[in-house]
C-alpha cells in the first residue's frame, strides 16, 4: 500500500511540474500579448491566441516527456489541428474590424486612462489561467499513458474529435459564407449545419473537447476531465451560446422563430 501512494504522489508531483513549466510559458506569451494589445489599442486580439494557447501548453506537455507513445502522438496531432484551425479562422475574420465590441464596452466602464493595466488581469491572465485549467486532460492523458496500446475509448473519442472538427469547421465556412454575401444583412442563417443546430461551431467545440476527455480516461486519469467540463461550461452558460442569444434576438428579429424550431445545441432535425 505505501508503494502504491508513493508512486501516485510521484506522478502527482511530476504532473505538476511540467502543469507549471506551462503556465510560466503560457504567462509569458499572455503578458507579451498584452504589451502589444496595448501599443494597438486592441484587446480582442487575446481571443486570436485562445487555441493556440492550446497548442503551446500541449506541446510543451508531448516535448517534456521521457518517452513519447502513440497517444500523445495522437494528441499532439489533433490538438494542433483544432488550434491551429481556430487561430487562423479569426485572425481572418478579426482582420481589418478593430476592437471587438465587448472590449470596448469593458473599456467605457473602466475608463481609457486605467484600462490599459486592467485588461491585464481581467482579459490575459484570466485567459491564460482558464487555458492551463482546461488543458488538464491533455496533461492526464500524456503523463498517465505508459504503452503504445490503444483502447477502445480511444477509438471513440477519435470519432468524436472528428464528428467536433467538422461541425465547428464547416459551421465556421457555411456562416463566413452567408455573412459575405450583403443580401443576407439581417438575416438568420438557417441552412447547412445551422439547419440542425443554431451553434454547431460551439457544438463541435464542445465534442472536440470531450474527446480529449475520453483521451484522458482511457489513459487511466480520471480528475483532469475536469477541464473538460468547464470548458463546456464556458461555451454553454459563459462566453458562447448563452451570451450570444442574449443579444441576437434584438439585432435579427427572426431568431425568435428560429429558435422555436431549431435545436440550440446538440444537432436535431427541426421542428415543423
Amino acid at each position: 500500500m505505501p508503494h502504491i501512494f508513493g508512486n501516485f504522489h510521484q506522478v502527482l508531483d511530476l504532473m505538476l511540474t511540467f502543469f507549471l513549466i506551462a503556465a510560466g510559458i503560457t504567462l509569458i506569451c499572455v503578458t507579451l500579448l498584452w504589451i502589444l494589445s496595448v501599443k494597438l489599442t486592441n484587446a480582442s486580439i487575446v481571443d486570436i491566441f485562445w487555441g493556440m494557447g492550446f497548442v503551446i501548453v500541449n506541446a510543451v506537455y508531448f516535448f517534456l516527456l521521457e518517452e513519447t507513445f502513440l497517444r500523445s502522438i495522437l494528441i499532439l496531432v489533433l490538438v494542433s489541428l483544432w488550434g491551429i484551425r481556430l487561430t487562423v479562422y479569426l485572425g481572418w475574420r478579426n482582420s481589418g474590424k478593430g476592437e471587438d465590441y465587448r472590449y470596448q464596452e469593458f473599456r467605457r466602464t473602466y475608463g481609457e486612462k486605467r484600462y490599459w493595466w486592467v485588461s491585464f488581469f481581467q482579459v490575459f491572465l484570466l485567459q491564460g489561467a482558464l487555458i492551463m485549467l482546461i488543458s488538464l486532460p491533455l496533461l492526464g492523458a500524456h503523463y498517465e499513458t505508459s504503452s503504445n496500446e490503444l483502447v477502445v475509448l480511444d477509438y471513440i473519442a477519435i470519432l468524436i474529435w472528428i464528428i467536433g472538427f467538422f461541425f465547428e469547421t464547416v459551421g465556421d465556412l457555411q456562416m463566413a459564407r452567408f455573412k459575405s454575401d450583403p443580401e443576407n444583412k439581417g438575416k438568420v442563417m438557417d441552412k447547412g449545419l445551422w439547419k440542425y443546430t443554431r451553434h454547431p461551431n460551439y457544438f463541435g467545440d464542445t465534442a472536440v473537447w470531450w474527446a480529449y476527455g475520453l483521451f484522458c480516461i482511457a489513459a487511466g486519469s480520471y480528475w483532469p476531465v475536469l477541464g473538460s467540463i468547464v470548458m463546456t461550461i464556458l461555451i454553454i452558460k459563459v462566453s458562447g451560446v448563452s451570451m450570444l442569444e442574449r443579444t441576437i434576438t434584438d439585432r435579427r428579429p427572426d431568431y425568435a422563430d428560429y429558435i422555436k424550431k431549431t435545436s440550440a445545441f446538440i444537432p436535431w432535425f427541426p421542428k415543423k
